[in-house]
């Protein structure tokens, strides 16, 4: 099994991007939040999202020679365990043609844009903090189709209804794992950075 110094080591050694790692451990976040729900390991949960988008930097187009089947590849090379890999791949049904169909898959597919949404709803406040964003300002900006408007507010939404959970729940729980981990993700305040 994979430590979680490995996997981030191996996030650092292939994305340079302050943001995308952010992105990256806010998944981690999420994914160590919802593991308990489904009795799921809560280590290998959190790997799987930190790890789902350590390629991406390097392999931008997401593409049957491109992210995540890449990066899957070389998550073979260094030996890290099938589930985790097959969790990574089912975040991209319409590429690679896994569909999320673990409870930790279903997860992983489900949080993925929906921290992205959180993290750019908490960027924008003056604070810059996710402490200070409630799920009504998350709902407001999500009836804003020009606010953050690559994050596919649909496939948030039918994501959450294949997990189980109510949107509002599913927003709620991963806030809540977010403001947890503020710090880590640099969003506590206008001067914080990710941690290394």
């Amino acid at each position: 099994m994979i430590t979680r110094q490995d996997a981030w080591t191996l996030v650092c050694e292939y994305t340079q991007s302050e943001s995308l790692r952010r992105h990256m451990l806010a998944v981690e976040s999420a994914m160590r939040a919802y593991a308990p729900r489904f009795a799921g390991d809560i280590d290998l949960w959190g790997i799987t999202g930190l790890l789902h988008d350590f390629d991406y930097e390097q392999n931008p187009d997401v593409a049957v020679e491109g992210h995540p089947v890449v990066g899957s590849r070389i998550l073979r090379q260094r030996g890290v365990p099938e589930e985790i890999i097959r969790a990574i791949l089912s975040h991209a049904p319409e590429i690679t043609g896994i569909q999320p169909e673990s409870p930790m898959e279903k997860t992983l597919y489900a949080v993925d844009e929906l921290t992205g949404f959180i993290i750019a709803v908490a960027l924008v406040r003056p604070s810059k903090s996710v402490i200070d964003v409630e799920p009504k300002s998350i709902r407001k900006k999500w009836k804003d189709k020009l606010f953050a408007a690559p994050v596919d507010r649909a496939h948030i939404e039918e994501a959450s209804a294949a997990l189980g959970v109510p949107l509002d729940e599913h927003i709620q729980v991963v806030l809540e794992a977010m403001k947890a981990d503020a710090a880590a993700l640099g969003l506590s305040g206008v001067d914080s950075a990710p941690a290394e």
